[in-house]
């Protein structure tokens, strides 16, 4: 069925563009999300209160839940999809991650109520109806909700969407409560000992378990997270292999959303190489990547002296001071003003976040170790930061 409904959805949209098409695909999504949460909602809770069932009323609200979750969704879709204008000018794809967070507190907030109605029928347990039309509607929702699962799945696999991998956790979360209250009251019916309260208690554990995970996920992109380790090499590898390229430092990548990725990045080029074939070669670069990789990148022109021999030992004496300090740290930008009386040694150092010793204290044992090599270098260190 998912295959057939992709099918006449990529054929009805299969001229539009990228975005547009993502846009549609993820609108197309929350609204069959919304259509049968919606419906499973009805169905449970009519179910639930003939039955006077707490867990099946919790089970029911969850579906109720998602479905406003399918909603925000789908207005995030659509919000995302808008083109940059002059307020917004990386595009408006991070709505996305906005409608997510929205989503995420509903589901905290219901989260809560329910843990409070559960823990008033454990205190206060009431009669269960149990009867095969109860166990039929849950067998039929619990089978729903798996297609609905393997359905966002299957969406977001196309159009890499984050929101709508959660939402696909989501659905199995809640095919697995939902099979924990059928199983509940089964064996409520054949003890005599009523699990409801318990069943209800453990299903909204689960929502604001969930809740919480999925704040704190949105949360991240929209702080600024640190980049996907592939993108980062991809990106790496793919710069050092246009020829006359050293080497590189300083990448710097910001995701606006899906589509919306932007970077900069310092690439080392032969001191000796005419300028403007060290400018034609970065343009080539920076359009390949926007071509090829929807990355608008921008770089920024280091010339490193090669040919000197005096200056390419002593930069691989202070690389290997460096390693030793620790293999975490390394160096950039290096290069020396010779003069008569003492040298000036001018390079970055890149630490990362969780170094243990303070920045001065590194410049301070870098500064003795470079002064046993030769009393008259003088260091100008700077400490840099790695945003990859």
């Amino acid at each position: 069925m998912t295959n057939l409904l992709i099918k006449l959805f990529t054929k009805i949209n299969q001229n539009v563009g990228h975005t547009r098409l993502r846009e549609r695909y993820g609108i197309f999504a929350s609204a069959v999300g919304i259509a049968t949460n919606v419906l499973l909602f009805i169905i449970k809770l009519v179910v639930g209160i003939v039955a006077n069932s707490i867990s099946i009323i919790a089970d029911a609200i969850n579906n109720l839940s998602d479905s406003g979750a399918s909603l925000v969704t789908l207005v995030g879709f659509k919000i995302s999809g808008k083109p940059a204008d002059a307020e917004h000018p990386f595009g408006h794809a991070r709505a996305e991650y906005i409608s997510s967070l929205i989503v995420s507190f509903i589901i905290v907030i219901l989260g809560f109520e329910l843990i409070i109605e559960s823990v008033k029928k454990i205190i206060n347990p009431e009669t269960i109806a149990f009867n095969t039309v109860t166990v039929a509607v849950l067998i039929i929702a619990i089978l729903l909700k798996f297609w609905l699962s393997r359905f966002y799945k299957k969406i977001a696999g196309i159009i890499d969407s984050p929101a709508l991998i959660a939402t696909s956790v989501d659905s199995r979360n809640d095919m697995l409560a939902t099979s924990g209250v059928l199983v509940g009251l089964i064996i409520s019916n054949r003890t005599g000992f009523n699990l409801d309260g318990y069943i209800g208690l453990l299903i909204a554990l689960l929502i604001l378990v969930s809740g919480i995970k999925l704040v704190l996920e949105t949360i991240s992109p929209l702080l600024g997270e640190a980049p996907n380790k592939d993108l980062v090499n991809r990106i790496t590898q793919k710069i050092l292999s246009y020829e006359n390229i050293l080497g590189i430092h300083d990448l710097t990548v910001h995701n606006y959303g899906k589509g919306k990725c932007f970077a900069s990045v310092h690439c080392e080029v032969p001191a000796d190489q005419d300028f403007m074939e060290s400018h034609d070669l970065i343009d080539n670069i920076e359009r390949d990547f926007l071509k090829e990789d929807k990355i608008h990148l921008v770089i920024h022109l280091d010339p490193v002296v090669i040919n000197d021999e005096k200056t390419n030992k002593l930069r691989q004496e202070v690389e290997n001071i460096i390693s030793q300090i620790s293999p975490h740290i390394s160096m950039h930008d290096f290069r020396v003003v010779w003069g008569p009386s003492h040298c000036n040694l001018i390079f970055d150092v890149v630490v990362p976040y969780d170094y243990d010793s303070g920045e001065e204290e590194l410049i301070q044992l870098i500064t003795e170790k470079i002064a046993q090599l030769n009393e008259n270098y003088r260091p100008v260190i700077t400490i840099d930061r790695s945003y990859t």
